[in-house]
């Protein structure tokens, strides 16, 4: 199965805490990193080091997505906060459905929150792209 994650951080946030949010997402599902074909968040994101970083280590595609593009997705949890600040309800559940082309049918693991030592934090979203992609 292929896997799409969507991607949401506060500025600034280690690449450390991304990935202890993503392989703790993964886990909650029983799915593993050798799964993750793509990336994708919002276009607020294209400068974070932590993401860009990310996407280089492991060779992942990393896609960015205009909030307005974004809060046309339905998603199971929209946030307010997220809409206050990113002009959109959803950045992560969202941006993983538009990577992968699908909808929340796909969608494995909701809205994963994760806090690093260091208090920044991460959220994953994990969609499962259909085979016909």
């Amino acid at each position: 199965m292929k896997l799409v994650l969507g991607i949401g951080c506060d500025r600034n946030t280690p690449l450390s805490t991304i990935e202890n949010a993503i392989d703790q997402a993964l886990a909650s599902a029983a799915l593993t990193r050798g799964q993750i074909v793509q990336l994708a968040s919002i276009d607020k994101k294209q400068d974070e080091v932590a993401l860009l970083q990310l996407a280089q280590l492991h060779a992942w595609p990393l896609a960015f997505y205009p909030a307005e593009q974004l809060a046309k997705v339905d998603v199971p949890s929209p946030s307010a906060v997220v809409m206050q600040y990113m002009g959109t309800p959803s950045v992560s559940e969202a941006a993983a459905i538009l990577a992968a082309h699908t909808n929340m049918a796909d969608l494995l693991v909701e809205k994963y929150k994760y806090r690093g030592d260091e208090g920044k934090n991460a959220t994953v979203s994990i969609v499962r792209m259909r085979e016909n992609t």
